[in-house]
C-alpha cells in the first residue's frame, strides 16, 4: 500500500529485456537507505518488488502483464522515475489510499502555467472516466493529485510548485504517456453498485408502478 506522495526521482541506470519482462535496475540512494530484499517500490505508480540492492542502486524485476499494461515498457536509460516506498504503518498519510496496481495508461493532452500552477490535461479511456469525480482522488505516474475538472474523455489536474520540481510529471511533454490509477475506494463503491444493479429487481416499470 502507498500514499502517493514521492519520495525520490530515480535514474534508470541499466535495462535488461527478453520478449515479456524486464529487470530495471535504478539508482537511488536515498529509497535502498533502508531497503531490504523483498521490499514493494511503486515506480511510477507500479507496486513492483526490490531483488537486488547495493548502497546506490536497486533492482526490480518487471513481470509479462505489468509489461503490457504500463509505461514501464517505454523506459530507456538515463531516465528518471517517480519512487515511492510502501506506506509505513506509523507514518503520515499525506496523499491516498494507492495499491500500485495501474488501471490504465493516458495521454498527455496539453500542459498550461496558470499563476504558480501547472494544469495537465490528460487523455484516459472511457471506463477509467467513470471512476473520476471533480475533487476526488487520482494517481498519476504514482503521484497523488486531485481531479478538478472531468469530461467523456479526460481529466485535468493540477500542480503546484513542489509537485512540478520534485516528480518527473514536470519532465513530461505533451504526448507523453503516464500510468494512472483511480480513486481505489470509487473503484469498489462503483463495482458494488453495478452489481447490486444487475442483481435487483426493481426496473424503472417497477418504480414508477409504485408511485416513483
Amino acid at each position: 500500500m502507498f500514499t502517493g506522495i514521492i519520495e525520490d526521482q530515480g535514474k534508470v541506470t541499466a535495462i535488461k529485456k527478453d520478449p515479456s519482462s524486464m529487470e530495471i535496475t535504478i539508482a537511488t540512494p536515498k529509497i535502498v537507505s533502508d531497503a531490504q530484499l523483498g521490499d514493494s517500490i511503486a515506480v511510477n505508480g507500479v507496486c513492483l518488488t526490490i531483488t537486488h540492492f547495493n548502497k546506490d542502486e536497486m533492482t526490480v524485476d518487471v513481470m509479462p502483464e505489468t509489461v503490457k499494461a504500463t509505461t514501464i515498457h517505454e523506459l530507456k536509460l538515463g531516465d528518471f522515475v517517480n519512487l515511492e516506498r510502501a506506506m509505513s504503518a506509523n507514518g503520515r498519510f499525506g496523499g491516498h489510499f494507492v495499491s500500485g496496481h495501474v488501471d490504465g495508461v493516458g495521454t498527455i493532452k496539453s500542459k498550461k502555467p496558470v499563476s504558480n500552477a501547472v494544469y495537465i490535461e490528460i487523455e484516459i479511456a472511457k471506463e477509467l472516466i467513470a471512476n473520476c469525480i471533480p475533487k476526488g482522488s487520482i494517481t498519476i505516474d504514482g503521484t497523488s493529485l486531485t481531479l478538478f475538472h472531468v469530461t467523456d474523455s479526460s481529466i485535468t489536474v493540477s500542480l503546484i510548485p513542489h509537485t512540478n520540481a520534485e516528480t518527473i510529471l514536470g519532465r513530461k511533454g505533451v504526448g507523453e504517456k503516464v500510468n494512472v490509477e483511480t480513486d481505489m475506494l470509487g473503484k469498489y463503491v462503483s463495482h458494488h453498485l453495478k452489481k447490486t444493479d444487475q442483481d435487483s429487481n426493481i426496473t424503472l416499470d417497477f418504480l414508477r408502478q409504485n408511485g416513483f
